[in-house]
């Protein structure tokens, strides 16, 4: 069977998280061929891969959403629209009513636009928003909801008209764009399409944008509307959608998911692979890992401020944090900078490692994200009886107590963006080497007994044969 997997601002430009999944989804599969449809969101990241991409992916398209800056335009056309494409476009730019997403993909499909800028360049662009400015943003200037607007949709113009590669079967790892390359995909090729949604894209985007010094706060409900409808498309279009663990279904049902669409399937780590790892030779360091890439959505900087407080208890702690710097070099170098101001000692940042060559060598793991889907990183602590600090996002709660399964907790939940109670829950383990042990021996039970690589391959085998039986290619087309 051929796959097109189609990722956002993962695979193959960054590592760990979704990325890993992918690899490990793909690798794992050997008797499948893959398409990677990999967006990204800067031209300059074209070819720079993070994998060394495994045998059986037999392409990859590349498509970055800064590629409309140089998009030649033709200002002033008027393209005759019905009544119907009218309304369908003011449904999706003004968030209001059902967009009717396939009359979007044929119009903007159509070869009466030579470009995506060419649409968003015209007299009919130009009236619809008007008007919508005239109903629903009246105290908004035009001008800057001209181009507001424009910088919003041109990128999803444009990849709505990029090629989609031919498969039996197309699977999006996320909402947002990919999800709306996913529906596209169906609507012209017919194969099914799963999405696999490991955090709730929307409602991440959401955070963001509240928090996002260059969205005026009069466009940031304009904009979180915005990711909401990308959502919903992949919602409406797809044949099956997986997600990781219970919470996130429901969100996804209030989100207005079909609940007899959702599957859940975890992740899985082999607890084999991690036995008999490097051990730490000095005893009398207690050994604080975060695996972690060094973005804001990590949040590091609640991190830093929890083990300034760590320090005046625990003298003999040291923190480690283990993951790429080169995705967000600013944030780095504020982590940086907060770290000198806070005058701390012992704190490590490692880049990029192999996660194997550290982690047996951890007493505490702490993740400080403010959103998480099911952070591969804690399952590989339980696997190697790590207990854990974390943050309460995703699934780390239910990772860390279980689900009324009679394990004992593997670790400490604290609230998003808050470092004093996740100071004093690093305090608590650092103090107790028996507690340690315990929510060690806890949490590889259930990693072991609940989380298993294999269970989750299996699971996928079983939904790519379910789909995309009758879908696959003559043989001829495959050699």
């Amino acid at each position: 069977m051929r796959i097109c997997m189609i990722a956002e601002g993962s695979y193959p430009y960054v590592t760990g998280g979704v990325s890993s999944w992918i690899h490990s989804l793909i690798t794992k599969m050997p008797e499948h061929e893959f398409i990677i449809y990999a967006i990204g969101a800067q031209s300059k990241q074209k070819g720079k891969f993070k994998y060394k991409l495994p045998n059986n992916v037999v392409e990859i398209k590349e498509v970055f959403l800064d590629a409309y800056i140089d998009e030649p335009e033709d200002w002033g056309n008027r393209f005759r629209l019905t009544s119907q494409q009218e309304e369908d476009l003011r449904s999706l730019l003004g968030g209001e009513g059902t967009v009717n997403w396939s009359n979007i993909f044929d119009l903007l499909r159509t070869e009466k636009f030579q470009n995506a800028a060419n649409f968003l360049s015209s007299k009919d662009y130009f009236d619809i928003l008007e008007d919508l400015s005239r109903t629903k943003y009246a105290r908004v200037p035009f001008t800057e909801m001209f181009w507001t607007v424009r910088s919003m949709i041109l990128p999803l113009f444009m990849t709505i008209r990029s090629d989609i590669p031919k498969a039996d079967l197309y699977h999006s790892v996320s909402t947002g764009y990919a999800g709306v390359v996913g529906a596209l995909a169906k609507h012209l090729h017919g194969s099914p399409l799963i999405l696999t949604e490991h955090g709730i894209y929307s409602r991440e985007r959401e955070e963001e944008i509240i928090k996002a010094d260059w969205v005026k706060g009069y466009f940031k409900d304009l904009w979180i509307e915005y990711f909401y409808t990308l959502s919903g498309c992949i919602y409406n279009a797809a044949d099956q959608i997986v997600t990781l663990f219970n919470r996130n279904k429901e969100i996804q049902i209030e989100l207005g998911c079909d609940p007899a669409k959702i599957d859940i399937i975890p992740n899985g780590v082999n607890v084999s692979d991690y036995l008999d790892l490097p051990q730490a030779p000095d005893q009398d360091v207690i050994r604080i890992g975060a695996l972690v890439r060094i973005v804001p959505i990590k949040d590091i900087k609640t991190l830093l401020h929890s083990f300034a407080l760590v320090k005046r208890e625990i003298l003999n702690a040291e923190l480690i944090i283990m993951g790429p710097v080169e995705e967000d070099p600013e944030y780095y170098q504020e982590c940086l900078q907060m770290a000198e101001s806070l005058e701390l000692q012992d704190v490590i940042f490692t880049g990029q490692v192999a996660v194997k060559d550290y982690l047996g060598k951890m007493d505490i793991l702490v993740l400080s994200s403010i959103s998480e889907g099911q952070p591969l990183a804690i399952l590989e602590g339980m696997a190697c009886s790590i207990p854990c600090v974390t943050t309460n996002v995703g699934s780390c709660k239910e990772l860390l107590n279980g689900v009324n399964d009679g394990i004992g907790p593997a670790g400490l939940v604290t609230p998003v963006m808050n470092y004093e109670p996740m100071a004093q829950s690093i305090i608590k383990l650092c103090k107790s080497p028996s507690l340690r042990d315990e929510m060690g021996r806890n949490g590889l039970e259930r990693v072991s007994r609940y989380y298993k690589h294999q269970d989750f391959i299996t699971n996928y085998q079983r939904l790519y044969a379910e789909l995309g039986e009758g879908q696959q290619w003559p043989e001829s087309a495959l050699n």
